[in-house]
């Protein structure tokens, strides 16, 4: 496994004039990862080396395989594209809700799944509480926010990213991958990790489109509002209505759009 997302490589451009020039690219790197729970892989997904135990960690969580941090008794990778989940004595390893067939791309998450009901997962929904608003101008400057946190994007272009927030605005945690399903597993697994779930006063925010599985993982953590620079899927806005989540898409300042739970968006 790679230490770092970002590669090279020699490319031929040609100019405006009709010259050409050889130059160096930066690219992401995109791998396979295989998330195994002791013995029994679980899942192999393509990804951006980095942070591999904090996307085992978020995947498992988001697939409703562990539900709290003391499930897992140790989690490591082995430098091989390989994380290895060990579960804490009587966890039992329930797979019925994540079966998989085949590799899960990085531009789909959900590929594999074998119903659409294995698609909703079993979460609770948001808690409804007053106090948790946000108001416009904090909302509208969160996409600049965590396009400085992108390092990788800013050298390579081709990378997504997915920022906890909270509710001041402030950027609590910052992923990329090639993926967007996975950088918001390593972002919601880091919070995993470290015991701060649920993130019910926090917001997610993601570089590109709100798909259904966007709010899945969103919901397993507890976040109650999801924004997105781009748009939202129909499953989504649906999954988000029923799950008290405000969803919150197009979020490219001035503008944005409000598709679900308008109440926690402070308009005076």
């Amino acid at each position: 496994m790679k230490e770092s997302g970002i590669g090279s490589h020699k490319i031929i451009r040609r100019k405006r004039d009709g010259e050409l020039e050889y130059l160096p690219d930066q690219l992401t790197i995109e791998e396979p990862l295989e998330i195994r729970v002791g013995r029994k892989a679980v899942a192999t997904t393509m990804r951006t080396p980095g942070h591999d135990e904090e996307l085992a960690a978020g995947f498992l969580l988001s697939e409703g395989i562990v539900r709290t941090r003391n499930q897992i008794a140790s989690i490591s990778g082995n430098g091989e594209n390989r994380v290895v989940v060990e579960l804490t004595d009587g966890v039992k390893l329930n797979l019925n809700s994540t079966k998989r067939f085949g590799t899960i791309s990085s531009s789909c998450g959900l590929c594999g799944k074998t119903s659409i009901d294995a698609i909703r997962q079993n979460f609770s929904a948001v808690r409804s509480k007053t106090d948790i608003r946000i108001d416009i101008e904090t909302l509208l400057s969160l996409p600049e926010t965590l396009r400085d946190a992108q390092s990788d994007f800013a050298r390579t272009g081709g990378i997504h990213a997915a920022g906890i927030f909270s509710l001041d605005g402030k950027l609590k945690i910052a992923r990329e991958d090639i993926g967007r399903h996975n950088a918001v597993d390593k972002a919601v697994g880091r919070a995993f990790l470290d015991e701060l779930l649920p993130l019910e006063r926090h917001l997610l925010l993601v570089s590109g489109r709100a798909s259904l599985e966007i709010i899945q993982k969103a919901l397993a953590a507890g976040i109650p509002i999801v924004a997105a620079v781009s748009a939202p899927s129909s499953l989504a806005v649906e999954l988000a209505r029923n799950s008290n989540q405000t969803l919150i898409g197009f979020l490219r300042p001035p503008a944005f759009n409000i598709y679900t739970h308008v109440e926690r968006v402070i308009f005076a």
